[in-house]
């Protein structure tokens, strides 16, 4: 039964909004919860599509907040897939019975301050009506799928899927014309799987990306006990780490070291598999020169492995430097393009035109289908945001007060929005570090935050308008020292039409951004400010 009146809400029941539901009901706040979805996984629950896995190694992307719950959780393989994620939430979800604490198949539509009251009125697509103290933002950065408006999409009269969006009863491509549309990472995963499936399939490639093969391996009850023996000093590692995992970049420059000790760094991290490549040398994600070193070796992998050195040439990005984008972890991806049913279609030299009742048009084709696969991922980091009505003091709307890009301080609060929490927001490291200990740095900052409101009488904690400002300046100064806004990257935006072209999250690394979470809280909440109810009555 849903609770009307309440200290939290929490919107989401993916990996944050669980450890949130759990985290603030251990001290002892009444909370709500509010879930779109059937049931708990949040992206894991709607990414179903073949090959869907973590870029994270499954012993680093699960939580670190109770060990007996790492001691007893076995991983099978290095990388998990989305059953197995999905399967260890759930299991999270019923050790400490969170469920109990949401509404599934619900959907949050609004969000509305009360200045008086000093409350969040929060209204759902089923017309309940909740107040609360705070409002919790466990929206995800990944959770609202693009669809692009291709003329003619909708009159399509065989099968549509879109990779965010997976049927949970699965998919039969058995003797069907398949078309993929998109090679960012639920493409490139995907696309192996379907190949081997399908009568044929057509790949409509606009932009291709970097992938590296995920070095997949299952893991073995030996390997399993050494992680649990020393998961202590592995998560001591991820908390002070760039990206929160415990492995660390040599701290030479690419450019300085010899030939064959480089050949041999870019070799192991190769091995290590996916975003990690990114990782091998510490000015690889600053210096173009070191940059491109890595690219010319990862071109060499490439087109190793694919036997149409003229499809090598398409499926080889020559417009960002390596890294910029998100490195796709993959199983066989490139290799697919030797199979005899795999046709590569490159959008930029022939676009789109229309989509009609049976396939595809291009400039140069048309391709006669039975099944369409949108692989054309999310409105990412800010996009679930945007769908939620969320007003704040004067009714102002952070969609609208965000249009020229989001406004954050550390990715937690919005000026002008009290109560409010944002976990892993624009600002934040976000999807830059592992997402679970991400999640979990955030939520005790939060709740901490909330104890610290509670116990010094307070009743309002709201990110200050100038170090909000001063914070997202900081972000950007930091991520103007990278390569990253070299891309037309989701990072960037650029993938949703009329977004604006913001860098949006926090590129000077996971532990550092702790570091000064930490400081801001330490010194009475800096950059916020806290207010007592008659005080914000006034």
């Amino acid at each position: 039964m849903t609770r009307t009146n309440v200290d939290v809400v929490v919107v989401g029941a993916g990996l944050a909004g669980l450890y949130a539901m759990h985290k603030f009901r251990g001290q002892g706040l009444d909370v709500q919860g509010f879930e779109a979805a059937s049931d708990v996984g949040g992206t894991w629950y709607f990414n179903r599509y073949p090959g869907a896995r973590c870029d994270v190694e499954s012993v680093d992307y699960s939580y670190s907040f109770d060990d007996e719950l790492q001691q007893e959780w076995d991983w099978s393989e290095r990388y998990a897939t989305q059953p197995e994620i999905l399967a260890y939430l759930e299991h999270v979800a019923d050790r400490f019975d969170l469920r109990s604490g949401f509404e599934f198949d619900t959907r949050v539509v609004s969000a509305t301050f009360d200045e008086q009251a000093a409350r969040w009125n929060i209204v759902t697509d089923k017309g309940e009506k909740v107040t609360a103290r705070f409002c919790v933002l466990a929206t995800g950065a990944l959770s609202t799928t693009n669809l692009p408006n291709i003329p003619g999409r909708d009159s399509f009269g065989g099968e549509v899927l879109h990779t965010g969006d997976w049927p949970r009863t699965g998919v039969d491509f058995a003797g069907k014309r398949v078309g993929v549309i998109g090679t960012g990472s639920s493409g490139i995963q995907s696309i192996p799987l379907i190949a081997e499936q399908a009568a044929t399939l057509h790949v409509f490639q606009r932009t291709p990306n970097f992938s590296v093969p995920a070095s997949n391996r299952p893991l073995d009850e030996e390997t399993r006990r050494e992680q649990k023996a020393t998961y202590a000093e592995r998560r001591r590692k991820s908390w002070a780490s760039g990206g929160g995992s415990p492995f660390v970049s040599n701290p030479k420059s690419a450019l300085e070291v010899p030939a064959d000790e480089r050949e041999a760094e870019f070799e192991q991290y190769w091995e290590l598999g996916g975003v990690l490549f990114a990782k091998t040398f510490a000015d690889q994600m600053s210096d173009i020169e070191a940059n491109n070193l890595a690219r010319g070796f990862a071109e060499r992998k490439i087109r190793a492995v694919i036997e149409d050195q003229a499809v090598a040439d398409a499926l080889i990005p020559t417009d960002h430097p390596i890294g910029s984008k998100r490195i796709v972890t993959d199983s066989g991806y490139f290799a697919t393009y030797n199979r005899d049913n795999v046709t590569l279609v490159n959008l930029r030299e022939a676009p789109i035109i229309a989509i009609d009742e049976t396939g595809i048009a291009t400039a140069g084709a048309r391709y006669d289908l039975d099944m369409i696969v949108f692989a054309t991922g999310f409105d990412a980091i800010t996009g679930s945001l945007d769908r939620i009505d969320i007003r704040g003091r004067d009714g102002v709307l952070l969609r609208e007060k965000w249009a020229a890009g989001p406004q954050t301080l550390h990715g937690i609060a919005a000026a002008g929005f009290p109560n409010l929490f944002l976990i892993t927001g624009p600002g934040s490291p976000g999807v830059l570090a592992n997402m679970v200990l991400g999640s979990e740095q955030h939520v005790n900052w939060i709740a901490d935050a909330i104890a610290y409101v509670d116990s010094n009488d307070y009743a309002i904690v709201e990110a200050g308008e100038q170090a909000a400002a001063d914070w997202m300046a900081e972000c950007a100064a930091v991520a103007a020292k990278t390569l990253f806004p070299q891309a037309n990257s989701w990072y960037m935006g650029a993938n949703i039409e009329g977004k604006p072209r913001v860098f949006m999250m926090y590129a000077g690394g996971f532990g550092n951004y702790g570091k000064k979470i930490a400081e801001a809280a330490a010194a009475g909440y800096k950059g916020f400010e806290l207010t007592a109810l008659a005080a914000s009555q006034e």
